[in-house]
């Protein structure tokens, strides 16, 4: 699981940051380690690929799902969402995860857009631990939605996916932290 480390802890890793190995990884792309953790596997692109395909058809209703268990799991978030229009939001959550879809053998195109996404969640209220709840929330609501047809290692590969996507949007959250110093 993802350590619940601050931002501040993120701004001063002395380690490479998650962009930086998105962008110097090649297909398949390696998790390499961080801050003394043991390396990971390969991202299985396969079955990301594969378990994505399962729940896109029904996007609407992995969005739903997705919702109503994240405000279940954490209502301190729910306040987050407050002044915003939940039906774009769920639009906007469901175009992201295509575009990770489109770009699972490309990560390094899209690392801009996530650090970008994750300096907005900073106006937005996110908290560091707020990506890990969301995260498990997202691969729960993924299998639900797929129901018997979902495996075990598509969870897995998931769980090592946004692990990585969240360590790039972290980034961009600790630098617009910085900037607004």
């Amino acid at each position: 699981a993802m350590s619940r480390r601050t931002l501040s802890a993120w701004r001063t890793s002395a380690t490479r940051s998650s962009a930086d190995r998105l962008e110097s990884t090649v297909t398949p792309l390696a998790v390499t380690a961080t801050c003394g953790q043991a390396p990971r596997m390969p991202l299985d692109l396969d079955a990301l690929e594969t378990s994505f395909d399962l729940v896109a058809p029904r996007g609407e209703e992995l969005m739903d799902t997705f919702y109503a268990r994240l405000f279940t799991a954490a209502p301190a978030v729910r306040p987050l969402f407050a002044g915003s229009d939940l039906r774009r939001q769920k639009t906007m959550l469901l175009a992201t995860l295509v575009l990770l879809r489109t770009s699972l053998r490309n990560l390094a195109a899209v690392a801009p857009k996530l650090r970008d996404l994750g300096a907005r969640h900073v106006a937005y209220g996110a908290e560091p631990a707020h990506y890990e709840v969301v995260g498990q929330v997202l691969i729960g609501s993924m299998a639900d939605t797929a129901g018997d047809a979902w495996r075990h290692e598509y969870g897995r590969a998931w769980a090592a996916a946004f692990e990585l996507v969240a360590g790039v949007m972290l980034e961009g959250a600790a630098a617009a932290e910085l900037a607004d110093a």
